[in-house]
């Protein structure tokens, strides 16, 4: 994995949620460095929404995305888990 290497998070994790980024969504390598088996990873909101979040990333949870990112499925994910709290 390279700096600006879209990717997606194939891993649910408790600390992951706490920042608004769940399994299936989908965002960019932010940092040339990997650090300690982490990525920096920007997960973009669609249009003119704020970013979800800029975390790091442990490598074992992402998977290359080889055609680029969609930041709809993003904004899909996010409404679930939204849907989902409020019930």
């Amino acid at each position: 994995m390279n700096y600006l290497d879209p990717v997606e998070l194939v891993a649910e994790k408790e600390k992951y949620a706490k920042e608004g980024v769940h399994k299936g969504m989908q965002g960019v390598i932010w940092d040339e460095r990997k650090i300690d088996g982490f990525w920096l990873v920007n997960f973009p909101s669609y249009g003119e929404n704020a970013d979800i979040a800029d975390i790091a990333i442990k490598e074992e949870d992402l998977i290359l995305l080889p055609n680029g990112m969609d930041a709809k499925i993003n904004e899909k994910i996010k409404q679930l888990f939204e849907n989902s709290e409020s019930q």
